[in-house]
């Protein structure tokens, strides 16, 4: 049985050949690349202000999450329960190249958040020749909803997750006697951002998973339903990889909303198989 991906034709509608697919795909990375290298240069050049207003940010007092959830805390008459302290601490590099590859680590990883709308249609142009009229009208759309998904998930890994994450690290301390003191290494720092920002990023895709798996007939919502328990289990998983730290706090604070976007996921299998059956019926 032949791949999808291996019946596309080319200009002259003859098969196109495994060598033609390659080349064709290899089309579609180098262009994604370039891109993502455009945005990495840009981003280099005011690496900066991004490093020390973006990169920095949770490392901030006055950062949004903080002063913003110590608002809503005195506002809700909770007193101080929501308020966190900023992780006060000096980053170190114990490396000569520690700074600079952090830079161009930071200039990759954002040129690829910011492009990846672009890589995701240079993808979807990819695939997009082997699918028929029904699958293409089923996919309308998607390439704004996987970006959206994508984005909210880094947006909720950067001002909820990082905040959260590294407050609780930079202030634990084991012991009274305070022998321990915590300095962290900016790789360290960088590496985890980066984690938790695209970790966040692919995690928040749930629901798109569940449209697309249930529309090729992979799944269906009584199979979700079924198995509810153990993609509980595997959401926990995902949730203790994402977060660095340790405490429940923030776990939970991956595991309620990737919860949530099972549940999602849930309804949206229900109402495509309700869709698909009401379909076969009328045929």
């Amino acid at each position: 049985m032949a791949l999808p991906f291996f019946n596309k034709r080319n200009k002259d509608n003859q098969e196109m050949s495994f060598v033609d697919h390659l080349e064709e795909l290899r089309g579609h990375i180098t262009r994604s690349i370039l891109v993502i290298l455009v945005f990495a240069i840009t981003i280099f050049i005011y690496i900066d202000e991004i490093f020390d207003y973006v990169i920095m940010g949770p490392m901030r007092p006055n950062f949004i999450t903080y002063t913003g959830l110590c608002n809503f805390s005195h506002w809700a008459k909770l007193g101080d329960a929501l308020c966190m302290p900023a992780p006060n601490v000096k980053l170190q590099a114990m490396n000569f190249s520690t700074q600079f590859m952090s830079s161009i680590t930071i200039a990759f990883v954002g040129g690829f958040i910011v492009a990846f709308p672009y890589v995701f249609w240079e993808f979807w142009k990819f695939i997009r020749p082997a699918l028929n009229q029904k699958e293409l009208k089923a996919a309308r759309g998607g390439i704004f909803w996987v970006s959206f998904f994508f984005f909210t998930g880094a947006a909720f890994g950067y001002f909820l997750l990082a905040p959260f994450t590294f407050s609780f690290l930079a202030n634990y301390t084991m012991g009274k006697t305070g022998f321990v003191t915590t300095i962290p290494t900016l790789d360290d720092y960088t590496e985890n951002m980066v984690d938790i920002i695209l970790g966040a990023g692919i995690a928040f895709q749930l629901p798109i998973i569940s449209y697309v798996l249930t529309k090729i007939g992979l799944i269906t919502p009584n199979f979700l339903r079924t198995y509810r328990k153990y993609a509980l289990v595997a959401i926990l998983v995902i949730a203790a990889v994402i977060t660095p730290s340790p405490d429940w706090t923030s776990q939970m604070l991956v595991f309620v909303p990737l919860a949530l976007l099972f549940e999602i996921g849930v309804i949206i299998s229900a109402r495509v198989y309700k869709a698909e059956q009401k379909k076969m019926n009328e045929w």
